[in-house]
């Protein structure tokens, strides 16, 4: 029987544990439009939502990222409101 090495962890190691832990909002359907938005400026939900966290509390430094037009990543055609 052949053995196959894996790797060991030391004590309150793990593999691929994130620096910050998951937090869970609920978001309707317009959750689908920023995803969309996002990939259109090149980037993701998460991040933008890292960005919008640091403006709302007017932290210094803090800016809201650039928003794409609505013909970039919207197929419906019709804006949201």
């Amino acid at each position: 029987m052949t053995e196959v090495a894996t790797p060991r962890y030391g004590a309150g190691m793990s593999p691929n544990v994130p620096k910050t832990p998951p937090r869970q909002i609920r978001i309707g359907d317009e959750w689908y439009e920023l995803d969309a938005a996002a990939r259109s400026m090149g980037t993701e939900r998460a991040a933008l939502v890292r960005e919008f966290i640091p403006w709302y509390p007017r932290r210094p430094g803090a800016k809201l990222p650039a928003r794409p037009d609505v013909e970039a990543w919207q197929t419906s055609g019709e804006p949201t409101t």
